[in-house]
C-alpha cells in the first residue's frame, strides 16, 4: 500500500505542475498549440466557393510590365475606381497607404524643376487642372471606398479616424484591445473622400505566421476598426459597430473582466477572442478570387465578376514586399489574407477558440493524469498504458471533430504530451522502486553461506581472515530472462516470495552437484566448483548442474502455472540463461575487516559472466567455454562461434551444452555435430557458398533449440559473401553487449 501512495503522490504532483504550466502558458507551449491548429488547417482547409462576394484586383507583375512600375499615377487608380463603380462594386478597399502626394502628377514634377519663364507658363496652364490626387479623390467620392491606415507605437497623433461610431455592451473594450500611440494615414484630400478608414496591421505569432486578424485597436483612447470590418460596414451601409464584452447581457463572467466576446458589423456578428482578434481559417491561394489589374484597365473583365461584390485592391508582386506566411502557405500577398478574412465573415465559416477551451484542456489533463496515478500502482504500466492511450486517442479525436465540424480550436498537443510525461514519471518511479526491492533481495541473500563453507569454517576458524588463494575453478552464472517485466507486476512481498521460490530449487541443484553459492544478485546466481573443497570432477559437475537446473525449471514452471490457474493469475514461464567457464581465479574471504564474504574473482570469472549474458544473443540455454569442454569430456557440446567478449582481447570458443553423456552418444547428436563441423570449417575458410549449403543441413538437424543461432549465422555469412571480412580475420566476431 505504501508504494501505491508513493506513486499516486508523484504522479499527482506532476499533474498539478503540468496544469500550472499550462495556465502560465509560456511561449513554447503556446507554439505547440498553434502548430496543432496549423496541422488541422492543412488537413481540412476552408472550402472555397468561386461565387464568394469578394474579389482581389491584383497589381501583379504582368500589370506592372504593361503599365509601368509602382507607384502608378493616381489618375490610373482613379480610372480603376471609376470602372469598378460603373460595374457595380458595393465597396472598394485599397491595401495601401497614400501618405504622400502623387509624384507623377505634372504639378509635382514642375515643382522640382529650376524656376524660369517656361515653368511659370506651365504652372499657370496647370493651375486650372485637377491634380492626380484630386482626380483620385473625386473617383473615390463617387463610390464606397475604404483606405488603409497603419497604427504605430512611435507616436504621430490619432487624426486619421473612421467615420463610424462605436457602442459597447458590458466592459469597456478599450481595456482589452492592442494599444498604439499613433496613426500613419493618407493625404487629407483622399481621406475626406473615402467612406471609411481601417487599420492594415497584422499580429503575427513568434514564427511570423499570420493566424489571427485583429478586429479592433486603440489609439489615444479611441477605437479603430480593422480594414476588413470597415469594408464590411461600408458594404452594408452600416453607421457604427457594437462591441460585446464580459459583463454584457447573457455573458456570465462571474464578476471577472474576461475580455471581448463579439463584434457586430451591420447584420454580421463576429465572435472574437478576448483581445478582439478573429481566427483565420484559410483556403489557401485561389486564382478564382483574383483579377489582374491590367484586365480592369483594358476592359477585359465581365460585369458579373464585379457587380455586387467587395473589391480589394492590392499587389502580389514580390518586389513590393507585401508577402505574409500562413499555416497553408509560406508566402502569400497580404491582400489575400484580408480577402480570406472577409469571406469568412460573410459566409459565417469562422474558427473559434471557445471560452471553455482552457477548461476542457485542463480537465482532460487532470482526468488522464489522475487515472494514470490510480492505475499505474494497481495494474502496472502495461495496462495503464493501454488505458492512457485510449483516453488520449479519445481526446485527440474529440479535438479533431470539434475543429472539422464546429470550427472549435481545442488543443490536443499539450494534454497529450503532459499525460505521456506523467505516465513516464510514474513508470520510472515504479522501476526505481522495483530495482530498490531487487537490491534489498540481493543484500538479504548475501548473508547466506554455502553449507560446505560453513563446515569448512567450523573445522578451520583460522580461515575467518581476509585473503585468498589461486585455484582452478569452474564458475557458473545464471540469470532470469526479462526479470524486470516480471517484477513490475508484483509488489515487494510477492516479489520476495517469487525470488525465494525460484532460488530454492536452483540452489538445491547446485549444492547437490557439489557447488558453492558465491552470491545471489536478485534473480541471478553465481556459483563455483573446486573451492573451498577439492573437486576433481568440478567441470563435469558444473555441466551436470546446468542441465539439472533447466530440468528443474520445467517442473517449477509447471507448479507455478497450476497455482496461477487456481488463483486466476497469469504468470509467464520462467526462462534462464547459464554461462560456464573453467580457469584460474582468486578465491577466498574478500571484503573489509568489518564485513567480508567468501568469493572468487578473476578474468575467468568474468568470462563465465559474459557467456551467461551471450545466451540472450545466441538464444541457447547454456553457453560454455572451450576450457570447460576440455575439462568435461562426454557431454553433448556443440561449437557455435569464436567470440571476443567484453574485457578480453583473445576470442573465446563458445559451445552450447545440449545434453548429457547419453545424448552425446546418440546418432542424432553425432550427425548434427558432424554437419556443424563441416559448416564451421567452410565458414572460417571463407567458402561462403559451401558454408550456406552446410548451414541448411545444420538447421534441419538442430531443430528449434538452434533455429535462431543458425538463422543469425546465415545472415552473417551472406553479409560476408557480399562484403568479405579483413584479410587478417580469424573467424571471430565481437560481442555487442555484455
Amino acid at each position: 500500500m505504501q508504494h501505491l501512495l508513493s506513486n499516486w503522490a508523484i504522479v499527482a504532483i506532476l499533474t498539478l505542475l503540468a496544469i500550472g504550466l499550462r495556465i502560465a502558458d509560456p511561449e513554447p507551449i503556446r507554439q505547440l498549440r498553434l502548430m496543432a491548429f496549423d496541422t488541422y488547417q492543412r488537413l481540412a482547409p476552408r472550402e472555397f466557393a468561386p461565387d464568394q462576394p469578394v474579389r482581389i484586383i491584383d497589381i501583379d507583375d504582368a500589370s506592372l510590365k504593361r503599365y509601368g512600375q509602382w507607384p502608378w499615377p493616381r489618375s490610373r487608380l482613379a480610372e480603376i475606381v471609376n470602372t469598378l463603380n460603373d460595374m457595380g462594386a458595393v465597396a472598394i478597399g485599397f491595401d495601401f497607404v497614400f501618405g504622400e502626394p502623387d509624384r507623377t502628377s505634372p504639378e509635382e514634377i514642375i515643382a522640382g524643376l529650376p524656376p524660369g519663364p517656361e515653368i511659370e507658363l506651365l504652372t499657370g496652364l496647370l493651375a486650372k487642372r485637377r491634380t492626380n490626387d484630386q482626380l483620385f479623390a473625386d473617383a473615390m467620392g463617387r463610390g464606397n471606398v475604404v483606405l488603409g491606415t497603419i497604427l504605430n507605437r512611435s507616436g504621430g497623433g490619432a487624426t486619421n479616424k473612421s467615420s463610424a461610431g462605436f457602442a459597447h455592451a458590458g466592459d469597456d473594450p478599450r481595456r482589452f484591445v492592442p494599444v498604439f500611440s499613433g496613426v500613419t494615414g493618407n493625404l487629407p484630400v483622399l481621406e475626406k473622400s473615402a467612406r471609411g478608414l481601417g487599420m492594415l496591421n497584422w499580429v503575427p505569432d513568434g514564427d511570423q505566421i499570420v493566424r489571427r486578424l485583429p478586429l479592433l485597436a486603440s489609439v489615444d483612447g479611441e477605437l479603430y476598426p480593422a480594414f476588413t470590418i470597415e469594408l464590411l460596414r461600408v458594404a452594408q451601409g452600416a453607421g457604427s459597430y457594437l462591441v460585446k464584452s464580459s459583463g454584457a447581457s447573457e455573458e456570465e463572467a462571474f464578476g471577472a473582466s474576461t475580455g471581448i466576446v463579439a463584434v457586430r458589423v451591420g447584420d454580421v456578428v463576429l465572435p472574437a477572442s478576448a483581445n478582439g482578434e478573429m481566427w483565420l481559417h484559410y483556403t489557401g491561394q485561389r486564382k478564382a478570387r483574383t483579377i489582374p489589374a491590367w484586365k480592369i484597365l483594358s476592359g477585359e473583365v465581365s460585369g458579373d465578376q464585379i457587380n455586387g461584390r467587395i473589391i480589394l485592391i492590392g499587389t502580389s508582386a514580390p518586389g513590393l514586399f507585401d508577402l505574409r506566411a500562413t499555416p497553408l502557405d509560406a508566402a502569400i500577398p497580404g491582400v489575400e489574407i484580408h480577402a480570406e478574412g472577409l469571406e469568412q465573415m460573410i459566409a459565417g465559416t469562422l474558427l473559434i477558440r471557445p471560452d471553455f477551451a482552457l477548461a476542457v484542456e485542463l480537465g482532460a489533463l487532470l482526468a488522464v493524469g489522475l487515472t494514470i496515478s490510480l492505475l499505474i500502482g494497481l495494474v502496472g504500466p502495461q495496462w495503464t498504458a493501454l488505458v492512457a492511450l485510449f483516453a488520449l486517442g479519445t481526446a485527440n479525436w474529440f479535438s479533431w471533430r470539434a475543429f472539422s465540424e464546429s470550427g472549435w480550436l481545442i488543443d490536443p498537443v499539450y494534454p497529450t504530451l503532459m499525460a505521456v510525461a506523467v505516465y513516464m514519471a510514474g513508470t520510472v518511479a515504479g522501476y526505481v522502486r522495483t530495482e530498490r526491492q531487487r537490491n534489498e533481495v540481493r543484500r538479504a541473500f548475501g548473508y547466506y553461506l554455502a553449507p560446505s563453507l560453513v563446515e569448512d569454517l567450523a573445522e578451520h576458524p583460522e580461515h575467518l581472515v581476509l585473503g585468498g588463494e589461486e585455484r582452478e575453478l569452474t564458475v557458473l552464472f545464471s540469470d532470469i530472462r526479462s526479470f524486470s517485466a516480471i517484477s513490475e507486476t508484483m509488489g515487494p512481498t510477492e516479489l520476495t516470495g517469487f525470488i525465494n521460490r525460484f532460488l530454492t530449487p536452483m540452489t538445491e541443484v547446485i549444492l547437490d552437484r557439489g557447488g558453492t553459492i558465491d552470491k545471489y544478485m536478485g534473480d541471478a546466481v553465481m556459483a563455483f566448483w573446486n573451492a573451498p573443497l577439492d573437486d576433481a570432477e568440478h567441470a563435469s559437475n558444473a555441466c551436470q548442474a546446468a542441465l539439472d537446473m533447466h530440468k528443474r525449471l520445467v517442473q517449477l514452471n509447471r507448479e507455478i502455472a497450476e497455482q496461477s490457474g487456481e488463483d486466476g493469475l497469469d504468470h509467464p514461464p520462467i526462462r534462464i540463461g547459464v554461462g560456464l567457464n573453467t580457469g584460474s581465479a582468486c578465491v577466498g574471504n574478500l571484503g573489509s575487516r568489518q564485513r567480508f564474504a567468501y568469493s572468487a574473482i578473476g578474468d575467468d570469472v568474468n568470462v563465465a559472466s559474459r557467456l551467461e549474458g551471450q545466451t540472450k544473443t545466441y538464444r541457447v540455454d547454456t553457453l560454455v567455454s572451450a576450457s570447460t569442454v576440455l575439462s568435461a569430456p562426454g557431454f553433448a557440446f556443440l561449437e557455435l562461434d569464436r567470440l571476443r567478449v567484453r574485457g578480453r582481447a583473445e576470442p573465446v570458443v563458445v559451445h552450447a551444452l545440449l545434453g548429457d553423456q547419453e545424448y552425446a552418444n546418440s546418432a542424432d547428436f553425432g550427425e548434427l555435430d558432424a554437419a556443424n563441423g563441416v559448416m564451421l570449417a567452410a565458414y572460417r575458410e571463407r567458402r561462403w557458398k559451401e558454408a550456406l549449403a552446410a548451414l541448411q543441413t545444420c538447421a534441419a538437424l538442430g531443430g528449434s533449440r538452434l533455429e535462431f543461432h543458425y538463422a543469425a549465422l546465415g545472415k552473417r555469412i551472406r553479409t560476408f559473401n557480399r562484403r568479405p571480412p579483413d584479410p587478417d580475420w580469424d573467424g571471430s566476431i565481437s560481442a555487442q553487449n555484455k
